[in-house]
């Protein structure tokens, strides 16, 4: 039972932030567009932010995909997720009902992906990781 439990975790990881890898690789071949949308939601200083964004999701997702001191990166994603899921995904301030519906599957996804991150960040990587080597 334990090296199917393992086993499972590795692939949980891996599969838990493909999602965040491919979209911090799409945000480098995309940085103006990035900073166009952080800066249409008043974020201050876009172009820090959008390469924070890089940082977190390509470094954090790979941390936590390899095993890395994946608990933090777990973490530090999990705070990421939940900021930009508050700005772009506040469907209760929205009036178009089909960006209300949309958005608030998103917002939902997201907060599924933080409980995620948060029982990565609770009980560890799991065996088969850097951490365990």
């Amino acid at each position: 039972m334990t090296a199917s439990r393992d086993m499972a975790a590795l692939i949980g990881r891996v599969l838990l932030v493909f999602l965040f890898i491919s979209s911090g690789f799409n945000k480098i071949f995309g940085f103006q567009g990035t900073e166009a949308a952080l800066a249409s939601k008043d974020v201050p200083l876009p172009a820090i932010a959008t390469t924070i964004a890089i940082i977190v999701e390509c470094a954090g997702g790979a941390m936590i995909a390899f095993g890395w001191k994946a608990r933090w990166a777990a973490l530090a994603v999990a705070a990421f997720t939940l900021v930009a899921t508050i700005l772009f995904h506040n469907f209760w301030a929205m009036t178009d009902p089909e960006a209300i519906s949309s958005n608030k599957i998103n917002f939902l996804k997201n907060v599924a992906v933080i409980g995620g991150l948060l029982l990565i960040f609770s009980f560890g990587p799991g065996r088969y990781s850097l951490e365990r080597v």
